[in-house]
C-alpha cells in the first residue's frame, strides 16, 4: 500500500470544504508514540487509505509539547519529497489534533531490526542514497530533522525508505544555528552534546548526516557503533564519541569508506551533501536520478502476508484504551448535547493549521496558469513593439512605374511580333474577345488589365 504518494489524485478532494473526522473511517492502529497513536484510515468519499495520527491535547498541554506538535505540522504543510512521509490533512476537535499522511504499510525499520532481519550492504546503501537526498532537501529548506533514527524511518510495500516524526525538528533562520539539546542520545551528533557543554555555540545541517550514519552502521549489524543510552552522562558521551569505531573485517573497504565519512568526528569533514555522498567509492556508480525516481529495487521487501507492525497495538487500542477512537463520534455528540450552550469552534486551537494538500496544490496550479498568461501577455506585448518600431523598407526607384507608362509598355509588348517561341498575336487577341464588351477601347481595357496582373503576380 506504499503507493500512496504525492503524485496521486483525488478528484472528490478538488472542493473547499475543510476535512474533518468524520470523512474517514477507521481501520486499525498500527503505531504508537510519546504522545499519541497511529492508525489505519480510509477517506469514505474517495476509498483512499492514509495514515492517520493523532494525538491528545490534553496530554500535549500537560507535557508543554503542544508547541511541538503545532510546528511539526507547519513544517510539513510546506515540504514535499519521494522520500518523505508526506502530509495530506490536518484538523483538530475537543479532544485530539489529528494529522493524516501517507499511508506506508512496510513498517519502521526498528520492527525489521527487531526481527532479526538481515540487510546487505547493497540496502544499506541504497537507504543512505534516499535518506541523503531527503536530507539535502530539508537543507535546501533550512530544516533539520534532529532525530533520525530507525524508529522513524518507514519502508514502503517495495523497500523504499521514508523519514517521518518532524516533531522536534527546526527551521533554521538564515546563517544561523541551532543550539537546544534535542535528540536520542545514541542518534546525536558529537557537536550536539558540545554545544550543551558550551564548548561550541551551535551546530547545523551534518548532525542529521552523522545520525545517518549510525543508522547505517546498526543495519549492516544490528548493533549501534556506540555504546550509548539515556541516562549517559555528557562528559561520558564525549569520550565515547571519540573512540576507534570497530568494523567487522568481512566488511568491504568501500563500504567502511562510506561510514568512516559519515561517522566522521568534525562536522567541517563530514558527508553532509549529496554530491560529497555521491564522490565516496562505493556510491559513485550510482545513477542518483534513478535513486530519486525509485527506479532502483530494493534488495529487501517487506512481508505481504501481515501488516509490518506489533499486532498487540490493535488490542491496546480497542480493550486498554479509555477514549477508544472508534467512539469518538458519539462521545463527542454526547458532550455537545450536553454543552449545547456553547460553541465548540471557541475550544479550538487557533495556532493548528488545518491543512488540505489537495486545495494547496490547485491553488499552485492556478497561481501557475496565471503566471504563464501573464508571461505568455507580456510576450505578446513585446513583439508587437518590436514590429511596429520595425523601419519601414521602400523599394528601388529603378522598378518604379508610373500607371499609364506601365500600360503602354504593356499594350506594346502585347501588340509587338513576338519572338520565336511565344504566342502570336492572334492568340492574344483571342484571349482579350471572351470579355463581354467587343469594343476596341473596351478590349484596350482589358489587356491592361491582363498586363497589370501578370505584373502583380511576378512581383
Amino acid at each position: 500500500m506504499g503507493a500512496n504518494s504525492s503524485t496521486r489524485s483525488d478528484p472528490n478532494l478538488h472542493q473547499d470544504d475543510d476535512v474533518n473526522f468524520d470523512h474517514f473511517q477507521i481501520l486499525r492502529a498500527i503505531g504508537k508514540g510519546s504522545f499519541g497513536k497511529v492508525c489505519i484510515v480510509q477517506k469514505r468519499d474517495s476509498g483512499v487509505l492514509y495514515a492517520m495520527k493523532y494525538v491528545s491535547r490534553s496530554v500535549c498541554e500537560s507535557r508543554g509539547a503542544l508547541g511541538g506538535v503545532i510546528k511539526e505540522v507547519e513544517l510539513l504543510s510546506s515540504l514535499e519529497h519521494p522520500f518523505l512521509v508526506n502530509l495530506w490533512f490536518s484538523f483538530q476537535d475537543e479532544e485530539d489534533l489529528f494529522m493524516v499522511c501517507d499511508l506506508l504499510t512496510g513498517g519502521d525499520l526498528r520492527y525489521h531490526l527487531q526481527n532479526r532481519v538481515e540487510f546487505s550492504e547493497q540496502s544499506v546503501a541504497l537507504l543512505v542514497c534516499e535518506l541523503g537526498s531527503a536530507l539535502e532537501y530539508l537543507q535546501t529548506h533550512r530544516v533539520i530533522h534532529r532525530d533520525i533514527k530507525p524508529d522513524n524511518i518507514l519502508l514502503d510495500d517495495a523497500g523504499h525508505a521514508h523519514l517521518t516524526d518532524f516533531n522536534i525538528a527546526t527551521r533554521l533562520q538564515k546563517d544561523s544555528l541551532a543550539c537546544s539539546m534535542s535528540g536520542t542520545k545514541p542518534y546525536m551528533a558529537p557537536e550536539v552534546f558540545m554545544c550543551a557543554l558550551e564548548e561550541v555555540a551551535g551546530y547545523s545541517y551534518p548532525v542529521d548526516w552523522w545520525s545517518l550514519g549510525v543508522v547505517a552502521y546498526e543495519m549492516r549489524s544490528n548493533t549501534r557503533p556506540f555504546v550509548l543510552h539515556s541516562h549517559t552522562p555528557l562528559v561520558e558521551i564525549k569520550n565515547v564519541l571519540n573512540s576507534t569505531v570497530h568494523y567487522p573485517h568481512y566488511w568491504s573497504h568501500e563500504f567502511i569508506d562510506l561510514l568512516q565519512k559519515l561517522l566522521c568526528v568534525h562536522p567541517g569533514a563530514r558527508i553532509s551533501t549529496q554530491q560529497e555522498l555521491h564522490q565516496t567509492p562505493l556510491l559513485r556508480p550510482w545513477d542518483f536520478q534513478q535513486v530519486l525516481q525509485k527506479s532502483i529495487k530494493p534488495a529487501f521487501k517487506p512481508p505481504e502476508d501481515h501488516l509490518n507492525c506489533d499486532p498487540c497495538l490493535e488490542l491496546e487500542e480497542m480493550i486498554v484504551e479509555t477514549r477508544p477512537l472508534h467512539k469518538k463520534k458519539k462521545r463527542l455528540a454526547k458532550q455537545r448535547s450536553a454543552q449545547r450552550d456553547s460553541d465548540p469552534e471557541t475550544a479550538l486551537i487557533k495556532e493548528f493549521i488545518v491543512y488540505n494538500r489537495f486545495k494547496e496544490l490547485k491553488r499552485k496550479a492556478m497561481e501557475q496558469k496565471e503566471s504563464d498568461w501573464q508571461r505568455e501577455l507580456e510576450l505578446a506585448m513585446a513583439n508587437s513593439i518590436v514590429n511596429s518600431l520595425a523601419p519601414i523598407q521602400e523599394k528601388p526607384t529603378t522598378s518604379r512605374a508610373t500607371p499609364t507608362a506601365t500600360a503602354i509598355n504593356a499594350s506594346m509588348r502585347c501588340t509587338s511580333s513576338p519572338p520565336d517561341g511565344q504566342p502570336k498575336e492572334s492568340d492574344i487577341i483571342e484571349f482579350i474577345d471572351r470579355t463581354p464588351s467587343p469594343q476596341a477601347a473596351q478590349a484596350t481595357t482589358t489587356s491592361r488589365r491582363f498586363c497589370c496582373k501578370t505584373n502583380t503576380i511576378r512581383e
